[in-house]
């Protein structure tokens, strides 16, 4: 009887690995997704990990899903812009726009507006500090609240206009330049700009970025020409470049599987493969929606969520871009579409 207990105990350790091996072996492919009528351009879309939500802002308003069930919870009026975020300790929310759109993120309920300077884009929670820290394309460069209370505590001036950002966690954050083909590294403990890396020859206008902060390693999502350039984060020195898809404007690094990924407009998801801090090749490229440009990782389950408009069929299409900038979608009313990509 013990023998025969311990040939099961085997068989069915076996069966796990080869299950799990399996998973991490399988394609990404779109898994769900949710489909919300609305009006306006989108820009960002943020995964709220710790709150376990999804928060796109969508002309006036900001939509929000839950990133476990995929359900509609509600949406924030008069909060709107680019991009979305959440300081937990606070229960607050920020959201980047001409102005920044302060809420409470248990309420679902605007708080105020904030007044800040430059043509504010990006947004993120830097994790060091503790502030939100806004990222525009027109100086002041990066602009610093305080989640409790939305004070501005201070600027950064780094040139150029700044996208997408990431931390090391100890009070280095490192900005995609995208005029100027660079990455910015910028010290906020010392509220000053350390250096700028440039990306070198056949590299496109950076907007994404992702961040593997083990092993050091920066991933520039390019587009025009489409290229993601890898970079060693300490000294900036190019690695290798990899074929991307078309329009990329976010990215991201999973340390849960070694995998960098872009999202690009032409309706294209590309998933890259870290095997060691010197070896990368492109591993997938998924078939997403036009206009899948931005994208947020959920981390729990290793999925990564995307989204784009749908106009309508007889909604007129979108001719201009917002000033100094690219269109943001399908600014008539249709379908917002939110994709979750995994395996």
């Amino acid at each position: 009887m013990k023998t025969l207990l311990r040939l099961f105990s085997v068989a069915g350790i076996s069966l796990l690995a080869s299950q799990a091996m399996a998973q991490t072996d399988s394609p990404y492919k779109v898994l769900d997704t949710a489909q919300l009528m609305g009006n306006g351009g989108i820009d960002y879309v943020n995964a709220d990990n710790d709150g376990r939500r999804v928060y796109v802002p969508r002309g006036g308003n900001t939509f929000v899903v839950d990133l476990d069930t995929h359900k509609y919870i509600g949406s924030i009026t008069n909060i709107g812009g680019h991009g979305v975020a959440i300081d937990t300790k606070s229960h607050h929310g920020f959201a980047s726009g001409p102005k920044i759109g302060m809420f409470d993120t248990e309420t679902m309920q605007k708080i105020k507006d904030i007044d800040v300077q430059g043509r504010p884009d990006g947004i993120m929670r830097e994790p060091f500090t503790g502030k939100i820290l806004i990222f525009s394309h027109q100086s002041p460069s990066i602009t610093m609240i305080d989640p409790a209370d939305g004070t501005v505590t201070g600027t950064i001036d780094v040139g150029g206009a700044m996208e997408q950002a990431e931390s090391d966690g100890q009070g280095k954050i490192y900005v995609a330049v995208e005029d100027e083909k660079k990455i910015a590294v910028v010290d906020v403990k010392e509220n000053k700009v350390v250096t700028k890396y440039d990306l070198g020859d056949g590299a496109g206008d950076p907007a994404g970025l992702g961040f593997d902060a083990k092993n050091h390693v920066l991933f520039a999502m390019c587009s025009e020409p489409s290229v993601c350039v890898v970079v060693n984060a300490e000294d900036g020195k190019v690695l290798t470049k990899l074929p991307i898809g078309n329009g990329s404007d976010n990215g991201g690094f999973n340390a849960n599987t070694m995998e960098a990924f872009s999202s690009q407009r032409d309706g294209t998801l590309t998933i890259i493969k870290e095997s060691s801090p010197t070896s990368f090749a492109v591993e997938q490229t998924v078939q997403t929606k036009a206009g899948c440009k931005t994208c947020s990782l959920d981390t729990k389950n290793n999925r990564i969520v995307t989204i784009c408009t749908e106009r309508m069929a007889n909604a007129t299409p979108e001719t201009n871009a917002p000033a100094g900038g690219r269109p943001r979608g399908n600014r008539g009313p249709g379908n917002l579409d939110v994709l979750w990509v995994g395996r």
